[in-house]
Order: structure tokens, then C-alpha cells, then sequence
């Protein structure tokens, strides 16, 4: 359903100037909260890394666990099971049906699985994974957790006018006014539960925060945004960070942030051996739980994309994610982008300089503790 008019009324409106000033890079430490799904594959981990090893460049007031599922995906790979073992696609409708999960299928079968054994955890799990996962990336950078790390949101939002009241949407609510003058930056690296849901408790933080947020494609492109997983977990809070008028730094993962691919000897040469957290980082790479997931099984011969390294790269250097402003999309309820000239604005990134991010991030690594 499409954010209705009368929940957008509660939210504070930002002039065009107002809304290009917030948008701004802020041009020194900002206050920083990171909103992740940490445990749903590898890439927050090397986003938080980055961040918790760079005090100087940010003020990280805390972070906040996101749930996650790719239950979604789970009646898809089974039925295109199905069609392959039959035989394959007997009508266009199969063979349009199939779609992504074709290659994932096929893999399926060539070693002997079946979809309907793979585990697909319910987003309260994935919220508590991504708990546990967020305090061990502390624990093997040296940096204390106590004061924190927050739980969030055990699902999703059933409908716009029910917000889910969790310790994270809590957490963000107080720290954007705990500072009306300094603007609260949120770096949003999975479904934007927590945030939509503290914007929906308190519409007026909406004039104090800034929400950077990785996820579909650019906005000028004619694609179904369906594909991305950060989007389409929450479709109902995903249409609120389009329509509510929060500044908002829309990063999109296709194909801006997959550019961020980083192979195994460059984890062997650069990550390995860097401290605890790189031994860890590349335990992560070679034992990716997607691997098994998806049933691929050359992963050394395959680069991976480390997508949320995105967010903490145009906070540290806007050079390294090139932006321009644009007027914010509308999300349909098939998810397909509706451009509109009277909408407020928002900063969308159109590249990525993905060596530059990398270099930088390596030597991080190289001051990480044992």
C-alpha cells in the first residue's frame, strides 16, 4: 500500500534550500548510528570494521541490529525446482517465473540438494543473529561494546500505522534530539524497520536526521527494484524513506555498490593477518554462509560483492561516491520507480570509485589490534 496522505501530514516539511542544505556532506565527524543486518552475509561486517577502526573520522554513537529473512525467496526456488526436474520450462510463463533462480536451481540439483531442505531463518532470528554478529566485530576490532549495541526490531512493519516499538527505534529517537543542532547521520545497511518505525513514533526527527541508505537500483532506471533484499523485506517502510521527506542519501546496489568486489587474493594479500578482525573478515569470505545457501561450490574462483562498505565510504569521502541531487522517486506497489517533478529532494550516488574505497580500508587494517 502506498504511504498514506494523512500519516505523511505528521512529518515536518523541508523547504527545497533547507532540504539541499541537509543533504550536504557534513564535512567533519558526524554523529553516526549504524542500523545493520550484520549476520545475513559478510559485507556489514567489513562496513562496521571500517568504522569502529576510525574513531577520528566519525562519532559512532551506537548500533543497531536490523532483522532479516530470505524467506521470500523460498516458494520461488522451489517451484523452479519443480520445473527444472520435470524437465524445464513448458510455457513462457515457467521460463519468465524461473527468472533469477534458474542458476540457483540448477546448482541445486547438480549437487544433489533440494530447495525445500535449505534453512530459511524468520526475521526475529535474523535480528538476533545480527545482534550477536554486531558484538563480535567489536570484540575482534578491541573496541567496547558496553552502551552500544541495541536490539531492534523483531519483523516487519505489518502496515504503516502500526510502528514496532523496539530498544533500536528507542535509541534513535533520543540520540536525534539529544542534538537538535548537529544532525544524526544513519547509516542504513538492510531493511529500514527500525528507522521507519522511529520515524513513524516521532515524525519530528525527521527535520534532525539524515539517512544514508544502500539498496535497488538508481531511481532513473525502469527495472523492478523486487531483486534487492534490503528493499523488498519492508516494502512498507522502503516506501516511507521515499515519501516521508527525510534527508535521505539513497545509495543504490545495483550497479553503484556491486562494483565493491574484492577477491580471494586480495583478502590472502591485504585482510589476512591484519589483527583479529582481518583474520576474522576472511574467515567470513571463505566460509560465506551464502555459498552454501546457494549452493555454489567454486568459490575460490569468485569475487564477492562487500555492497555496505558504500555507506561509511561517502561518510569518510564523498570523492569515493560520486552524487548528484534528484528529485525523490515513488515506489508503486510493484515496486517499479514513478519519477515526479514536485518532489522533494534527495542525493543519489551514481558511481563508485571501488580501488580508492579499498585502499583506504586497507590501510585501516593495518593499525587493527591483534
Amino acid at each position: 500500500m502506498l504511504t498514506p496522505d494523512h500519516i505523511l501530514e505528521r512529518f515536518p516539511k523541508l523547504s527545497d534550500d533547507d532540504m539541499v542544505e541537509k543533504l550536504r556532506h557534513p564535512g567533519k565527524p558526524a554523529r553516526v548510528i549504524i542500523d545493520t543486518d550484520a549476520a545475513n552475509e559478510i559485507d556489514d561486517q567489513f562496513a562496521l570494521a571500517w568504522a569502529l577502526l576510525s574513531p577520528e573520522r566519525l562519532r559512532l554513537e551506537g548500533v543497531t541490529a536490523v532483522p532479516y529473512s530470505f524467506r521470500h525467496h523460498r516458494a520461488g526456488i522451489i517451484e523452479s525446482e519443480r520445473i527444472l526436474r520435470a524437465g524445464g520450462p513448458a510455457t513462457p510463463e515457467e521460463d519468465e517465473f524461473m527468472g533469477g533462480f534458474r542458476g540457483w536451481a540448477e546448482r541445486l540439483i547438480a549437487t544433489g540438494r533440494r530447495a525445500e531442505d535449505i534453512k530459511f531463518v524468520h526475521p526475529d532470528e535474523g535480528e538476533e543473529l545480527s545482534y550477536l554478529e554486531i558484538l563480535r566485530v567489536f570484540e575482534k576490532c578491541g573496541v567496547p561494546s558496553d552502551g552500544k549495541v541495541f536490539r531492534g526490531s523483531p519483523g516487519y512493519l505489518s502496515s504503516i500505522e502500526e510502528p514496532i516499538v523496539s530498544p533500536a527505534a528507542e535509541f534513535i529517537i533520543e540520540r536525534a534530539r539529544a542534538e537538535p543542532d548537529d544532525p544524526l547521520y544513519i547509516c542504513a545497511m538492510g531493511a529500514v524497520t527500525n528507522i521507519a518505525s522511529a520515524l513513524l513514533l516521532a515524525p519530528d526527527i525527521a527535520a534532525n536526521l539524515v539517512v544514508i541508505w544502500t539498496s535497488a537500483f538508481p531511481s532513473s532506471v525502469p527495472q523492478s527494484n523486487r531483486a534487492s533484499l534490503n528493499l523488498v523485506q519492508d516494502q512498507a517502510a522502503s516506501r516511507l524513506m521515499f515519501d516521508c521527506g527525510v534527508p535521505h542519501v539513497y545509495l543504490p546496489g545495483y550497479h553503484v555498490g556491486a562494483q565493491l568486489r574484492i577477491s580471494l587474493p586480495e583478502m590472502e594479500r591485504f585482510v589476512r593477518g591484519k589483527g583479529a578482525i582481518g583474520d576474522y573478515l576472511f574467515h567470513l569470505f571463505t566460509n560465506n554462509p551464502l555459498h552454501e545457501k546457494y549452493a555454489i561450490t567454486d568459490p575460490e574462483e569468485r569475487t564477492w560483492v562487500i555492497w555496505d562498505m558504500i555507506d561509511v565510504a561517502w561518510l569518510f569521502d564523498p570523492d569515493m561516491v560520486p552524487t548528484t541531487l534528484c528529485r525523490s522517486p515513488i515506489l508503486t506497489e510493484d515496486l517499479y520507480w514513478q519519477n515526479h517533478p514536485d518532489r522533494h529532494w534527495i542525493r543519489e550516488a551514481y558511481d563508485v570509485n571501488r580501488d580508492a574505497l579499498f585502499m583506504d580500508f586497507y590501510r585501516c587494517l593495518e593499525r587493527a589490534p591483534a
